[in-house]
């Protein structure tokens, strides 16, 4: 009787029907592995409630897709028609961001072909890759601390061009002037820079001297953001 609740409108006898008892299985074990993504992502990470809901409940909707395809190329195709239509309504996310998302549809895929234990291993082995290298700090660049950005406030009598190169070339390796703009109704100019330390040490000596040079007005030494266009 259960069964033929559950049972598709449109099912034959060539069709392989999908107990209720394996349905409820596999999406158990997909929320499991969502709940193991979701964790090992928070752990010493930045994230935002949606994106770990997201994470935790994206295995079980890939899962019942498959489940429901059930080795049915023509619907397979329609499937992967919709899911090309999709478009997350979102800022750009981070590599690491984009990452978790596919773990977490290979994991719901190899749940829905019926692999719990591939699927099981896979996400727990992926988590403690992930935990293993946050706490190693992998990847991090010993020389972070050199890459700069440097803004710094002229009159708009000062020509700018070049009259700070002599000071960048001293104390930076390498600089690139990347922005000009206008700032109090016109009456001055502020020079944006991209700009690599030779001693991070000697970058409040580095500061004095652009005072000097551009009349004491304001300057701000920030951390150089990577471009949201790269990975």
């Amino acid at each position: 009787m259960l069964n033929a609740i559950f049972k598709g409108l449109f099912d034959s006898d060539m069709t392989t029907v999908i107990g209720v008892g394996d349905f409820l299985l596999c999406m158990g074990c997909s929320l499991i592995i969502g709940l193991i993504l979701a964790a090992g992502y928070m752990y010493r990470s930045r994230y935002t409630k949606s994106f770990i809901l997201t994470l935790a409940l994206l295995p079980t909707v890939v899962c019942v897709v498959i489940m429901m395809v059930n080795g049915n190329v023509g619907a397979g195709v329609a499937v992967a028609g919709a899911f090309s239509l999709v478009r997350f309504r979102s800022v750009p996310g981070s590599a690491k961001e984009i990452t978790m998302l596919f773990l977490a549809m290979t994991a719901g895929l190899m749940v829905g072909m019926g692999y719990l234990g591939f699927a099981l291993l896979f996400t727990i082995l992926m988590c403690l890759l992930s935990v293993l290298y946050n706490q190693m700090d992998f990847g991090i660049s010993k020389n972070m601390a050199s890459y700069k950005t440097l803004n710094i406030t002229i009159p708009e009598d000062l020509d700018y061009t070049g009259v700070f190169d002599g000071i960048l070339n001293y104390y930076a390796s390498s600089y690139e002037l990347v922005r000009v703009k206008t700032t109090n109704m016109g009456s001055m100019f502020r020079l944006t820079y991209n700009l690599t330390l030779r001693d991070v040490a000697k970058e409040k000596e580095m500061i004095d001297k652009l005072r000097c040079r551009n009349g004491n007005l304001e300057i701000t030494v920030s951390k150089q953001e990577t471009s949201p266009a790269e990975l």
